[in-house]
């Protein structure tokens, strides 16, 4: 008598009904979205808020369902592979490509690792009056302890609890007491400068919303919830169901509306502040806080330091975690946040090289306060060839066989394709 796959488990059970069983229900969309919102962004968002207003709100409705389609790709990828995407590309394309591919990830979250480091330590150091180069290694350090000693059940556990630190710039957002009424037309209308500081910064928005790493991140971590159901071989994984695609989906879509709540917060609440009262050049979401004390309380300057770290302490880790995945997965290596250190050696091993670089970055006189605006939009300039990648892999009806990507799904892919070259192309036109 033969015995096929262990049958899907709760993943692919019907969503549960109640508020709380919602949230138990959803996993890798709800990390993703809220990783999404890293120091990195933080600042990206706080930039953008000061210098043009309220007039760049309308950037966070947009990008909502192009950030949503691209994680959709990517969770769909894992789920009926089995794999997660470095892993895909190894078996579909040439070695130039997949480790090309591997190439741009590490390097971008290397110096984005390094730049929400040093901004963690700037925030800290001007809440404590304690130097910031004392901070970055100790959170380097606990964030690597917390990776390598955690099991996969705690690490996904504590995260999505972490989510919720981000709520404190809704709060920090109503404390400013912005114009409503200019809030909503600059939501529902589109505001363009034909000037590099605009484009660049319209980049570093999309950079930081529709970022290469959520997307190796988003596969792997469907793989992990398979195995922790139980699905341990890559045949008993491949394949999957409606019922499970649809959790998939209600899980992405909750993830990426939170993700971009909190960006529309983050903006709203700088350009009530800062821009309203004339400071719009400020370089960093270190000096966003600084300066909401005097215009709008101690208590929207609280909020918005411990929420930097505590997005910190979320970013991070999936940033050295997706690239973890990525090598590890090009290299044919095992690797997985559910092992121990001794049986998946080689995946820690990247995950503590790139924190000690990034740590290092910071320490060779790498500007953090200029890091975490630049590196949004490094994320800018090359997730677009990434997310070309994904549409090829998941229009394949030989990798996904009957999941490939609904109509809808690929068109909004390539508009995100399209937009994001454009705007790349409009900054490079634009710079002086």
């Amino acid at each position: 008598m033969t015995t096929g796959p262990p049958p899907r488990k709760q993943k692919h059970a019907a969503a549960p009904r109640s508020s709380r069983g919602f949230f138990s229900g959803l996993g890798p969309g709800l990390i993703t979205g809220a990783a999404d919102d890293d120091p990195s962004g933080i600042s990206t968002y706080s930039v953008t808020g000061a210098a043009f207003g309220y007039a760049s709100l309308w950037t966070a409705l947009f990008s909502f369902p192009l950030m949503t389609a691209v994680q959709m790709m990517c969770a769909r990828l894992g789920m009926q592979t089995g794999q997660g995407l470095a892993g895909v590309i190894r078996s579909r394309y040439s070695k130039w490509v997949l480790w090309g591919a591997c190439a741009l990830l590490v390097i971008a979250n290397t110096v984005n690792i390094g730049a929400d480091l040093g901004g963690m330590g700037k925030v800290t150091e001007m809440v404590t009056g304690i130097n910031s180069l004392y901070w970055t290694p100790v959170y380097a350090v606990v964030i690597a302890s917390f990776l390598i000693w955690s099991t996969y059940d705690s690490v996904a556990r504590i995260f999505k609890w972490l989510t919720l630190v981000l709520f404190a710039y809704v709060g920090a957002a109503f404390l400013a007491k912005p114009d409503w009424t200019a809030v909503l037309r600059s939501t529902f209308i589109p505001h363009f400068e034909m000037s590099s500081t605009y484009w660049a910064t319209l980049v570093g928005i999309f950079g930081t919303t529709i970022s290469p790493y959520l997307f190796f991140w988003q596969a792997s971590e469907e793989v992990e919830e398979e195995r922790k159901e139980g699905l341990v071989s890559l045949k008993q994984r491949q394949g999957t169901t409606d019922a499970a695609l649809r959790q998939s989906r209600n899980d992405v879509v909750t993830g990426m509306f939170f993700s971009n709540l909190i960006m529309y917060f983050i903006i709203l609440t700088t350009a009530a502040t800062l821009h309203a009262h004339g400071k719009t050049t400020i370089a960093t979401a270190q000096d966003a806080a600084e300066a909401l004390r005097p215009l709008a309380g101690n208590g929207a300057y609280w909020l918005f330091s411990v929420g930097l770290i505590g997005a910190g302490m979320l970013g991070v880790p999936v940033l050295a975690g997706s690239s973890a995945y990525a090598v590890a997965e090009a290299a044919r290596w095992r690797g997985s946040l559910a092992d121990r250190p001794r049986r998946s050696r080689n995946f820690y091993v990247v995950i503590a090289a790139g924190l000690a670089l990034g740590l290092a970055l910071d320490y060779a006189g790498f500007n953090a306060v200029s890091m975490l605006f630049w590196s949004a939009v490094l994320n800018g300039v090359l997730a677009p060839p990434l997310i070309v990648i994904v549409l090829l892999l998941t229009n394949s009806r030989e990798i996904m066989v009957m999941r490939s990507n609904p109509r809808w799904l690929s068109v909004l892919g390539w508009i995100t394709v399209v937009v994001m070259t454009a705007a790349t192309v409009a900054m490079f036109a634009t710079w002086k």
